[in-house]
This record gives structure tokens, sequence and C-alpha cells, in this order.
């Protein structure tokens, strides 16, 4: 009857406008709208509704979205003049920069966009890395924050590049006397396909990549996790990531900042800071975190040593159960021992998702409903999924996406590559057209090239192909599960797993173990322990003894350089 469609066309319109879409036609004799087209615009393009509202915290103190844009559209008009543009469309000139997790970042990445240009965010480390990407990307303009200047402006000499400096958080607002009459940025219709950002890939298997995405695509990416998590204007997030990777771009800033909300950042990580600032009283009043497991597991650590009065124990699992709405692990797999101590300490269970460089997030446990440890859950909206076998047949095992997964029968639960299609995938690798055409099928799929699983309702990754499969005597042994396995043991407290070079097996499955303080371990005594905890064929049959176990700032492990260390001769 009447309310019945009063409803339903009242639920449609609130769907269109929060999805930032743009209605095309409307006929009113069946209340039916043709389907809505995306508008795609840059983040930057949402801060005048914002206003006044705290965008950022830093160490410098609090920064509107009035001020980062101002601040932003003003060092847009210095890299105009810099790089001498008469229209002030720099539309496809890459610009690098690298500034401090703080707001100067947000400033110099709306600044490139303004002026139509490609930002390139960079690592500070190691030195090398830094030049390689900026010569690999073939930027024009550098853009170094507090306090880079050092490190940038000699390579900015050494590669003939222009290089502004960007002033210190307080001081941002001084580059407000700057002429924006002539920048492009209001007078941009064609976000969409424009490229907006090189982000370079984390390197563990090979050199990086310059991974080219639009703004369509890192409007996909957004919207997906905004939908997906339920992100508000309410909400505060710290943020403790590497700025230069799409899990601190993108989940832990973009996000935010497209719905108004506050991030909370930190120079760098300190497992004391993260705590003070999950318990504050404070305003404002972090509600949401997200992190690598690495981090957790020194969080676990901090708290241990420090947090051990029962009263306090009991004041921040009550202060993070009631007060946070969502805690996110990912970048990683994350060990099953560290997902039980954190539900333990904090009342929550972290939810898992996957995601890549080239594809933002793809998969993810849900916001609420029961979270599968180890699972990575289901496709997020917008998002299709295949698993194919890695065979000639190149059979489809499982195909899906947010409403469900087929499984072709008598396939279920087998292992294949994980392919994605979507929205948020990216365009190309930079300048690398045959590796860009080697990873897309023939029908637009991009292969992970990780090995997964659809088991029980969720999806599983079980690593990637080149590393973390083990062939050894006929199985196929997933490193990543003997990780999970072995981080159990109570003496263990990380462990890189690795498929040593052997005559006999083809590879040996060799666990490279970090142990607890003052704790010893043999392989006799771990293989004792292992027969009661894990199949036969995916115990180690090698055991590498380390202070620790080497991980990048996202926390993962190179394994190849694992392998090129340990096993020099052999593995190259």
């Amino acid at each position: 009857g009447a309310p019945y469609v009063h409803l339903t066309f009242c639920s449609q319109w609130a769907q269109w406008l929060l999805g930032n879409v743009e209605q095309r036609t409307f006929a009113s004799s069946n209340l039916k709208f043709s389907p809505a087209v995306r508008r795609v615009a840059p983040v930057f393009s949402r801060a005048s509704a914002y206003g006044d509202n705290v965008a950022i915290t830093d160490h410098s103190g609090s920064h509107t979205y009035r001020s980062l844009y101002k601040n932003s559209k003003s060092l847009a008009g210095l890299i105009t003049k810099a790089l001498t543009c008469q229209s002030g469309d720099l539309q496809g000139k890459r610009i690098s920069f690298l500034c401090a997790n703080d707001a100067s970042y947000t400033v110099a990445q709306w600044a490139a966009w303004m002026c139509g240009g490609i930002a390139v965010p960079c690592t500070k480390h190691p030195p090398s890395e830094l030049e390689y990407v900026i010569s690999d990307s073939q930027s024009e303009l550098l853009v170094a924050g507090q306090p880079f200047m050092d490190t940038i402006e000699p390579l900015a000499q050494k590669l003939g590049l222009p290089c502004l400096q960007l002033p210190t958080t307080s001081s941002l607002d001084t580059l407000q006397s700057e002429d924006t009459r002539m920048l492009p940025e209001e007078n941009i219709s064609d976000w969409a396909e424009r490229p907006a950002m090189l982000i370079y890939t984390s390197g563990t298997t090979g050199r990086p990549k310059g991974v080219l995405h639009t703004h369509s695509s890192l409007q996909a990416m957004v919207q997906g996790l905004v939908s997906e998590w339920a992100w508000n204007k309410d909400d505060v997030i710290l943020h403790t990531l590497p700025l230069h990777h799409v899990h601190g771009i993108v989940n832990k800033l973009m996000c935010p900042l497209w719905v108004g909300a506050t991030c909370v950042m930190l120079p760098e990580f300190s497992a004391q800071k993260v705590w003070e600032q999950l318990i504050s009283s404070k305003s404002p009043m972090v509600n949401v975190f997200m992190a690598v497991p690495t981090i957790y597991s020194k969080l676990i650590e901090y708290y241990d040593q420090h947090f051990t009065q029962p009263r306090v124990q009991d004041f921040i699992r009550a202060v993070c159960k009631e007060r946070i709405r969502l805690m996110v692990s990912g970048s990683a797999a994350l060990p099953q021992p560290v997902l039980e101590r954190w539900a333990e300490i904090t009342g929550h269970v972290l939810l898992e998702r996957y995601g890549m460089t080239e594809i933002g997030m793809a998969l993810s446990n849900p916001l609420k409903g029961p979270r599968v440890p180890g699972a990575v859950g289901v496709p997020l909206p917008g998002v299709e999924v295949r698993i194919m076998m890695t065979n000639t047949t190149n059979a489809i095992i499982a195909e899906g996406n947010s409403k469900g997964t087929r499984v072709k029968a008598g396939l279920e639960g087998k292992e294949g590559e994980l392919l994605v299609r979507g929205s948020s995938v990216f365009q190309k690798y930079w300048n690398k057209p045959q590796e860009t055409a080697d990873t897309f099928t023939e029908d637009g799929w991009f292969k992970t090239g990780d090995t997964a699983l659809y088991r029980d309702g969720v999806y599983w990754i079980m690593g990637r192909t080149s590393v973390d499969i083990i062939k050894s005597g006929g199985y196929k042994i997933s490193a990543l599960d003997v990780e999970r396995h072995l981080l159990a043991h109570p003496d263990i407290t990380d462990v890189a797993v690795i498929g040593a070079p052997d005559p006999t097996w083809g590879q040996k499955v060799t666990a490279v173990v970090q142990l607890k303080k003052g704790k010893t371990l043999t392989l006799s005594q771990l293989k004792a322990w292992a027969r009661e905890h894990m199949a036969p064929y995916t115990i180690p049959t090698g055991l590498i003894l380390v202070e620790d176990v080497p991980r990048n700032q996202m926390g993962k492990v190179n394994k190849k350089d694992l392998l090129r260390q340990f096993f020099p001769t052999r593995s190259d």
C-alpha cells in the first residue's frame, strides 16, 4: 500500500544521498530511478562542508578542515609557480613529497591534487629507496615537510629537481599569503579517470613497483570502507602507521577525512603513547584503531609489563569495550595468540581484512556479527573475487561478491590463486606495460599472486604463492598456516617460515624463530611439540634462531631476503 511505497522511496533517496551519487532520471508513475552514476571528486572537495570541525590533531595542535583546505590551496599555488605552468593544471605531473605523520602530509597530498598533479608519497628510509621512488616515478618536483629538508634537498640537487619546503605544522597558516587565482581545481570536472596517486609496493617479493590509482579507484576504496565499517563524522581514529601504503593512506586517513571525522596522528609508533590515547579521557577521545599485527604484539608486551594491577586491567578493558567501536588488524597475517590475548585485554575481537596496494581492501570480516579467527571474511561492496586453479585448466573454484559466493561442485575447500575485479582496482604499474599486462586476465581480473581458499562461508589467505606456498615432497604447504601453529608454542614470540632449497624434497619447511627472553629450543624439541599439534608433513625440518625476526614498518617479512641470508648459494 501507500505507506510501503513511501518508505521505500525515502530509503532509496537516503542511500543515494549518502553514496554521493548523481540522480539521472525519475519516473513518478512507478517511483523508479535509473542506475545511479557515482560522482567522483577528491576528498578535499568535501572539506568546505566540515568547516571548523577538527580534521587532524598532531604534535602541534588541532587543524580544522577549513585551515587544511586553505593551506593546501596555497601550497598548490607555490607548486604551480615552481613548475611554471600557465594554466595551473599540472595533469599527469608527478609530485613527490616526504612529510611526517602530521597535518603537513594532508596539505601536500591535497595540494598535488588541487593543481591536477599526481601525488607520490615517499618513505623516509632507507635513503636509497627514497631516491628510487623519486627517480622511478619521474617526479618533476619535491615537497619536504619538517624535518626532512636535509634529506630531500641533496636529492633534489642530485636529480636537478625544484624543491619546496613546508613550514612546521604549527606555522602552516603562513602559506596562506600565496595567490591561488590560477589554480584549476574548481574548474576540473573530469576527476574520475585522472591519475591521482602513485603508491609503491612494499617490495617484499621484488623491487617496489609504482601502482597508479585514479581518483575514481581511490574514491571506490574509501566509499566501500565507509559503507562497510560505518564511518561517521563523530569518529576519532588514532593513526600510528606510515603514510606511504594503502593501509595508512586510505583506511586510516582518507576515510575519516571523507566523512568529516577526526584523525589523531602520532609522529611514530610508541606503545606507551598509544595506550595513553586509547584510555585517555581528554577530547578528542579515540573510538577507532587500526594497526598491523606487530603493533598489537608490542602493545600486548607493554600491557603485560606495565599494567599488572587487576583494577588497572579492569579499567582498561572497560574503557576499550565501552568507548572504542572498531579495532582492525591488517597488512600481514594476524597470529591467533595475538587475537585471543587482545580480546582478553580489551574485549575486542580484532576485525581482520585483506587488501593490497593494487586493489585497496577486497575482503573483510563483518563490522557486526561473528569474525572467524584467521579468515578474512567476504568481499566488500563493489568487489568481485575469484579463486582459480593454478594448473593449466584454469578452472574457477569459487566466485563471489558481497551478496554471496558460488563454489564449483567437487572443488569445495580447494586452494587456488585469488583474482579481484572492481572499481577500486589500480590502472597500471608505472612505466611497466608488460608487467601490467601479465597481472591481468583477458577478461579484466587482477591476479593477486596470493593463494586462497573458500571454506565455511569465508575466505582464507594462505600466503604469497611465490614465497609462502612451500612445495615439499609432493605436498603444498602454507607457510602462514605453519606460522599460526608455531606461534602457539609457549616459548616462541615470533616466527617466519620459509621453504629452504632441498635436493630430496624440493623444499624443506624451515622456521626462523625468535624466542621469549631466557628460553631455549632445539629442533628435536620443536618437532616433539609439533607432533602433538600439526600434520606430520607440515612440521619444520629446519630451525634457525634469531634475536629478532626482521619486519618492515607494515609488519611484513621479506622472505626472499631471509632465503638469501641463510641459504646464499642456493636461493637466488
